[in-house]
């Protein structure tokens, strides 16, 4: 490790330590060095010891002893300062104010709302709460053909699903005339124009970085044209540009586009407007009406950044600061709409709230919670390297949040039959949970069990096997219908435990199997798993949603009295 960075864990770690009672602890350190470090990521194992060596030095040393060796060599950390909340990986905001800062989520509402959409949110809501500011919902909804209710109406629901609250709501379209006031403001003064050439001959003229006949007209033609966009022409006839640099090297700043005309009925101002402004000419006005101090989104937009500057620049607007982070997808559950949609037009998958899908839809019916998701996002931090996390790095956080108030029941698979002589008893009461106190139900039982066909696979005449919270039985028949017999204060070592459900009130249920989507780019027929399987009565008096840890099974949610979908292990 290089000198550089030792310095600056000591620092992080005394700054910590102090602020703490003189105490701190590696994966703090760790987190933080992650955080404003991302290139560190891929030498996690490198620089985790020395971590470890400078925390346990620093753990070591008085509450005295930590403050004079930080005013010796790191006397900037008690400059005093508005206290800011420890955060698992979002590194401090440069020239933020308490009280101040205002971030927004622009959410374009042409489809559901997915993993991808819940880091943009969740990263600008935690900024704002970080540092007592304020927080936008705008919908971006200026494009008509691709925008719909429907798709405004699930961002909405799944928002609210995953606990973010917004000071303030509104749309993109609410402030069109005021998109026209600038747009007219930027032709006047020579900075736009409107352009009329063809589709393709624009796009070899920015390939080729040569400026089109268009540039050069005067102020007047370019407004007369302006108004004629209104009326005459169609869509795809004429485009306002902005005047920004051909020979750039930076292909988006080659004079891109700030209007164009779109004759889509919108789904709230219906047929009001037809010439919209881009996604930059939007964005640009937006966060700069709105207050917004600190803008950030993936990092797909980060060439966007000196063309959303330099249309403020031209209006002489207030700039926010802007930043950046990666998208958020996993191995094999993509979250395009272009793939998504085809595979639900075909059938593939039944719809968007489909367990194999990493919509917030899918996430929360496959038994996914919200806190799991936050916390799972808050550990990537705000790196631009790109996330492409395997599902079972959410399955960690989220197992966590419903271990503890997840009842548990038993449920075989491939049901076999057992029958049990000498049984003493015709009930049973069983925990609700191996540990918290979650009550006890009681089941009725008669010697008629279905257990799993694997287990009964394994079981052989003359062995012993326990029922989980029955007791043993010693089996005297083998097969499909197995035989056995109640033995009292039998050994529970070294013999096979199962579970098991009685089958005069044994429940028919399915239970779905999401597994990965595609493998590699070829879509995976083998993606969802059905099977019919037995489980107890209990189970038809939890509610919908309810989680539930069959045993030896796996945490699952309750879709439905019929039906029920595996979360994870």
């Amino acid at each position: 490790m290089d000198e550089e960075l030792k310095t600056e864990i000591k620092k992080m770690a005394l700054q910590n330590a102090y602020e703490h009672d003189g105490e701190t602890r590696d994966k703090i350190i760790l987190g933080k060095i992650l955080g404003t470090k991302p290139e560190y990521r891929s030498k996690v194992k490198e620089i985790t010891d020395d971590i470890s060596k400078i925390v346990t030095q620093i753990n070591q040393m008085s509450l005295e002893d930590q403050r004079k060796e930080i005013e010796e060599n790191f006397p900037e950390v008690l400059v005093p300062k508005e206290k800011i909340e420890e955060r698992d990986g979002l590194p401090e905001l440069k020239d933020a104010v308490h009280g101040k800062v205002i971030t927004r989520f622009p959410p374009e509402p042409n489809g559901y709302p997915h993993i991808g959409h819940a880091k943009a949110a969740i990263i600008n809501s935690e900024y704002a709460r970080m540092y007592g500011g304020k927080f936008i919902l705008r919908m971006d909804d200026t494009n008509p053909e691709a925008e719909r209710m429907e798709y405004h109406a699930a961002i909405k629901v799944g928002l609210e699903w995953l606990g973010i609250k917004f000071d303030t709501v509104k749309n993109t379209s609410d402030d069109m005339e005021i998109f026209y006031q600038k747009g007219i403001e930027l032709i006047n003064s020579g900075k736009a124009y409107v352009c009329t050439c063809k589709r393709d001959d624009i796009s070899k003229n920015r390939r080729e970085r040569k400026a089109c006949k268009c540039s050069m007209e005067s102020i007047d033609k370019n407004f007369k044209n302006w108004e004629k966009m209104d009326e005459k022409f169609k869509p795809g006839e004429a485009i306002v540009r902005f005047r920004g640099n051909m020979k750039a090297d930076n292909a988006v700043m080659r004079d891109p586009v700030l209007f164009r005309i779109i004759e889509g009925k919108h789904y709230t101002l219906g047929e009001k407007y037809r010439i919209w402004p881009s996604y930059d000419m939007a964005v640009a006005i937006e966060d700069s009406v709105d207050g917004v101090t600190h803008a950030f989104r993936s990092k797909e937009f980060e060439l966007r950044e000196e063309l959303i500057d330099a249309i403020l620049d031209a209006l002489n607007m207030r700039k926010p600061a802007q930043g950046f982070f990666s998208r958020l997808e996993f191995k094999g559950m993509p979250i395009s709409k272009r793939i998504i949609k085809p595979l639900i037009e075909e059938g593939k998958v039944s719809w968007y709230d489909d367990p194999r899908l990493p919509t917030l839809e899918g996430l929360r019916r496959r038994g996914i919670k919200p806190e799991a998701i936050r916390k799972f996002i808050m550990s990537l931090g705000l790196t631009k390297a790109n996330t492409l996390a395997p599902f079972d790095s959410l399955e960690a956080f989220n197992r966590k949040f419903v271990d503890a108030s997840s009842i548990r029941l038993f449920m075989v698979s491939n049901a076999k039959k057992l029958t049990v002589k000498n049984l003493p008893i015709s009930s049973i009461e069983i925990p609700n949970h191996p540990v918290n106190d979650m009550g006890k139900r009681k089941i009725e039982i008669d010697g008629n069990f279905y257990i799993s066909g694997d287990d009964a696979k394994n079981i052989k005449v003359g062995t012993q096997i326990r029922l989980l919270g029955l007791g043993n039985i010693s089996i005297t028949k083998e097969g499909n219908e197995s035989e056995g017999e109640f033995i009292e204060n039998g050994n529970t070592a070294d013999i096979l435990k199962i579970q098991w459900v009685p089958q005069t009130t044994a429940h028919k249920i399915k239970m779905v199997i999401p597994k990965i989507l595609f493998i590699g780019d070829e879509f995976n027929e083998e993606s969802l798993e059905e099977l019919d399987v037995y489980t107890e009565p209990h189970y038809l008096q939890l509610k919908e949603g309810e989680e539930i840890q069959f045993v030896r099974f796996g945490y699952c949610r309750k879709d439905s009295q019929n039906q029920a979908i595996f979360t994870h292990k």
